[in-house]
């Protein structure tokens, strides 16, 4: 008589200890792809280096030219101030673009 509320109740416990690794494993996997991933902290620098370029771009500062316009391209869809992105950040996502590429600003003196 006894045997089959045991079994009853070890079926209830796996069925719970079941849901409680689903919950857990959805939250881990939702978080998984900020997990080992570190931002930038802090604000833009007032001339932007080469290494701040590629923070913002999320390249090496070695990065050849055709990842940085790639990289550039898929920023500035998702960035892109027509389609509702900021146009703060899509200067800086240019300015970093022509850091990486060396053309950054030319001063050039009129007198």
């Amino acid at each position: 008589m006894t045997t089959p509320l045991v079994a009853g109740l070890a079926i209830g416990a796996a069925a719970y200890a079941g849901r409680a690794l689903i919950q857990v494993g959805s939250k881990w996997q939702a978080a998984g792809s900020a997990v080992g991933r570190s931002f930038y902290k802090g604000g833009f620098q007032a001339e932007m280096t080469k290494r701040e370029a590629a923070l913002i771009l999320g390249l090496r500062e070695s990065a050849a030219a055709d990842k940085v316009k790639d990289a550039h391209r898929k920023i500035m869809i998702a960035n892109h101030p027509d389609s509702g992105g900021s146009s703060f950040l899509a200067t800086k996502v240019n300015e970093a673009k022509e850091t990486m590429l060396g053309k950054g600003r030319r001063r050039t003196n009129v007198f």
